[in-house]
């Protein structure tokens, strides 16, 4: 019950339904879940490990801020993550992952037009392309990663223009695995991870210039 709270929460964190810095009134989300207080804290506890809130004693637990500098680490160590799971990927590709893939793929192409199916859609394939390598301790990383980033990746992810190109390097990622092309897949999904970088520091920074711009 704790990790079924703490991905919810998790998810309504990303999706900015809880905004950055605000107060989690436990009374509420216990009495929305059904459960007492002793489960609800352990997964803030959950939520606190993952980057997500900050526990105050005696003042609760809050949305932990969005910040530039922790967006342009988290993605620097990301984009050197994805990139070695895409090149793993590539490297031990058979009939079975290049299926996959191409069911992945769809499953971006038709979230295409919304910008919350999209960014989900693209941290499912992330991970399922870890998997394919067959590397357990990057996977592990990468899925680690998963829900504090996201918030940051919804940002990068947020417009159509945006995940036009974003779609684009989807495709290219996919032919290169395919055709076990590691080096190529490596630099393209690098590549994605920092554009969606770029772009989350640019809508960051217009945040901070013009506070009435909503999420």
């Amino acid at each position: 019950m704790p990790l079924q709270i703490a991905d919810a929460l998790a998810h309504a964190i990303i999706e900015e339904r809880y905004a950055p810095g605000e107060r989690l009134n436990e009374i509420q989300i216990a009495a929305k879940w059904g459960v007492s207080r002793s489960p609800l804290r352990e997964a803030l506890r959950i939520l606190d490990k993952r980057g997500l809130v900050v526990i105050t004693p005696q003042r609760g637990a809050r949305v932990t801020a969005l910040s530039l500098e922790e967006v342009e680490q988290l993605f620097e160590i990301r984009a050197v993550l994805v990139g070695l799971a895409a090149k793993g990927a590539a490297n031990r590709v058979d009939g079975n992952a290049a299926q996959q893939l191409d069911v992945l793929l769809l499953q971006l192409e038709e979230s295409l037009h919304d910008g919350e199916r999209y960014e989900r859609a693209s941290a499912t394939t992330t991970i399922e392309i870890a998997v394919m390598g067959r590397s357990p301790p990057l996977t592990e990383m990468i899925v680690s990663f998963a829900h504090r980033i996201g918030r940051y990746a919804r940002l990068g992810l947020a417009t159509q223009d945006r995940r036009t190109t974003s779609i684009a390097h989807w495709r290219s990622l996919v032919e290169a695995i395919q055709a076990s092309d590691g080096e190529l897949a490596e630099t393209i999904h690098r590549r994605l991870a920092l554009e969606n970088r770029d772009e989350a520091v640019k809508v960051l920074r217009q945040r901070m210039n013009n506070p009435q711009i909503t999420p």
